[in-house]
């Protein structure tokens, strides 16, 4: 189900009924972009099953699926299509188009050209932690994850969302996990895996990534000590689930461990609402032991939106230039 988490907490006093969800979401309902449209995105049946609910609720926990529609037109068919007519228009009347008229090409293009692009299709998981004032939401980019908070805060109104922060930054937290691992310490409910990656703070802002690789060594340590800092970091909690955190709090390859079906019925089959009852249930209690890793929650300090508190860095792409790279791997 979730592969990725991007964490936020939900206004105080905010609370929604599975049926109000239901109502308040219909009208967002997933229309296909139009012909001339570039994006679209609305709700969709979290079961996949036609005209079933949009919101499901299992064990009190609020499921939700965002659909997002795209047609991609290339930068280079755009500018050609409009350099064809400015051709045309010089050819015609002896003059250049202006910087204003080469936008309006250019859009046109985009608009005469959209039509024949092919709609791709992306779907986000979205999970609301009513009892605990929390949502998740499964993307790994900052322009996904602006527009999943926005349909949300559209659909329900009333809601605000700011991200998860935490006393510690991550970056510092992991920096003092890596570095404890000389002497045998680690993040209560917590152990270090073999994966994660560091970077500069100067201006080259050079990467040094270890993969399948022994954490506790001089060779880490020293790029620590250097001033690189964990942009990632692959943990493992209690022996049932492994993910990666990175630098802006946001937990990627979510993935269950042996030791969650350890007491499941054999014959158990794979269901809808038995994954949902599964996956809630283990991060229910995962999240707040991070948070407590991470020195606890940050005191609010303000009532922003999400828009302005969400992570910059949530996209890797969104990183700066690395010029330097530097690989280990075992």
């Amino acid at each position: 189900m979730f592969k990725n988490l991007v964490l936020f907490k939900i206004n105080a006093g905010w609370d929604i009924t599975h049926q109000q969800a239901i109502e308040a979401v219909e009208a967002n309902r997933f229309k296909p972009t139009l012909p001339t449209q570039d994006k679209s995105f609305g709700w969709v049946e979290p079961r996949g099953e036609d005209h079933a609910d949009l919101v499901e609720s299992i064990d009190g926990q609020l499921i939700l699926k965002l659909m997002m529609e795209t047609r991609a037109v290339p930068g280079g068919a755009v500018r050609k299509k409009a350099k064809e007519e400015a051709d045309r228009i010089e050819a015609e009347t002896g003059r250049k188009p202006g910087k204003k008229e080469t936008l309006k090409l250019r859009e046109d293009a985009l608009l005469s050209l959209l039509p024949n692009a092919y709609p791709a299709q992306t779907s986000f998981w979205v999970w609301v932690d009513r009892e605990n004032g929390c949502v998740a939401i499964d993307a790994s980019s900052q322009g996904k994850v602006d527009d999943v908070v926005t349909a949300l805060v559209r659909a329900f109104g009333g809601m605000a969302m700011t991200q998860l922060k935490t006393a510690l930054s991550p970056a510092t937290a992991m920096t003092q996990w890596l570095l404890g691992l000389e002497h045998g310490d680690s993040p209560e409910n917590f152990s270090v895996d073999r994966d994660c990656e560091l970077k500069s703070t100067d201006q080259e802002k050079s990467s040094v990534k270890f993969n399948r690789h022994n954490l506790d060594c001089e060779e880490v340590r020293n790029h620590l000590v250097q001033g690189m800092a964990p942009t990632k970091l692959a943990l493992t909690w209690g022996g049932r689930v492994s993910f990666q955190l990175t630098e802006s709090m946001v937990l990627k390859k979510l993935s269950f461990l042996e030791g969650v079906f350890e007491n499941l019925p054999q014959d158990r089959e794979s269901s809808f609402d038995g994954d949902v009852a599964l996956f809630t249930g283990e991060l229910k209690k995962l999240i707040p032991d991070l948070v407590d890793a991470l020195g606890g929650p940050l005191a609010e300090s303000g009532g922003q939106g999400a828009a302005n508190n969400a992570s910059g860095d949530v996209n890797d792409s969104s990183a700066h230039q690395v010029d330097a790279n530097e690989e280990a791997t075992a």
